[in-house]
């Protein structure tokens, strides 16, 4: 999935981050919300967000990819991949990325490591967004045409000054 970092991993060897990774995705997933390490939903959220994307896909395919990444070999994560496909990704359909969102929730109080909640944008794209997109469309069906331009009154500031330069040149 993503490219690994490097120095340290998360947790010892790539295998093992590998799996916390698979672990917290099926979690984020099941749960829709989970509460970790800052450090973890950081290097969380690229991998839940290709999941979700390949999710969107919707054929077989796409399917084995998942099971593939989350270690689909118990019923509880066959349930995830299946919520997934049904649920979560038909929500997902019209927002182009950034599925999930990071919240900063303090430290934790035995280590003082700086707590983060992750979770699924579940919301739909904005109507602003989809005002836009009705827009950009209207714009490039329609031709271009010229409407002239009304003039109107001035200003109140440009009335005030013209009114003001008046008065001093009649003194």
């Amino acid at each position: 999935m993503p490219t690994p970092t490097k120095g340290p991993r998360l947790g010892g060897s790539p295998t093992h981050e590998k799996q916390m990774l698979a672990n917290l995705s099926a979690n984020l997933i099941e749960h829709r919300s989970i509460t970790t390490t800052l450090t973890k939903a950081k290097r969380l959220r690229p991998y839940a967000e290709r999941l979700i994307t390949i999710a969107k896909k919707g054929d077989l395919h796409a399917r084995r990819q998942v099971v593939s990444k989350i270690s689909a070999r118990n019923s509880t994560n066959q349930a995830v991949v299946h919520e997934l496909f049904t649920v979560i990704a038909p929500a997902m359909e019209n927002r182009h990325g950034g599925y999930t969102r990071i919240t900063k929730i303090g430290n934790r109080k035995g280590d003082n490591a700086p707590m983060a909640v992750i979770e699924l944008i579940m919301e739909p794209v904005s109507p602003k967004q989809a005002v836009v997109q009705e827009a950009e469309q209207a714009a490039a069906t329609a031709p271009a045409e010229e409407t002239p331009v009304e003039e109107t009154e001035q200003p109140a500031e440009e009335t005030e000054a013209v009114e003001a330069e008046e008065t001093s040149e009649e003194k």
